[in-house]
């Protein structure tokens, strides 16, 4: 469990995810991992949330789209969200991905969706629903900070309720 959260905002994208590992719902097996990952030439960026396992097999997967498609994020989400679908086997993986480069901020979940939130804000995982409350509200009324400092404070926030989300929270930008 985890919380990831992204934020479009004043012309800058950024990520904050925290570093809890989970075995089960009773033990903190990490406190430090790192879910938030550069990919294709440091373009796109990428936060997870869900087994780590399944998400490196999806980070490897969307990566191989974006060669596929000479880095087209959109198009890339798409195939792999639909490979991701139809193929059985990737059918079990259990993972969400936040995706985003300079033009596009995207959730790709399993289900075969990819979308493009309304505000500009995208979270995922345990803590996703209370990060996401919160970086909506600093972007409607925070204008003197930038984007990654609310998606920081986003997930501090949500780490302050949710029991599977850590401070020890890391961020990038694009």
């Amino acid at each position: 469990m985890t919380t990831i959260c992204s934020v479009r905002f004043n012309g800058k994208t950024a990520i904050a995810g925290d570093g809890q590992v989970t075995l089960g719902e009773k033990v903190i097996a990490k406190a430090t991992a790192r879910k938030i990952r550069r990919i294709y030439h440091d373009r796109v960026i990428i936060g997870f949330a869900g087994g780590v396992a399944d998400a490196v097999s999806l980070q490897d997967m969307l990566e191989g789209k974006l060669e596929a498609y000479n880095g087209d994020l959109r198009r890339a989400a798409v195939e792999m969200a639909q490979a991701w679908r139809k193929d059985p086997t990737l059918q079990k993986l259990n993972a969400m991905l936040i995706a985003f480069n300079d033009k596009d901020l995207l959730l790709i979940s399993g289900n075969g969706e990819v979308l493009e939130p309304d505000e500009n804000v995208v979270a995922i995982g345990s803590g996703g629903n209370f990060a996401q409350a919160a970086a909506i509200a600093m972007t409607r009324h925070a204008n003197d900070m930038q984007a990654d400092e609310i998606a920081h404070e986003a997930v501090k926030i949500a780490s302050g309720i949710d029991v599977f989300t850590d401070d020890h929270i890391v961020t990038d930008e694009i």
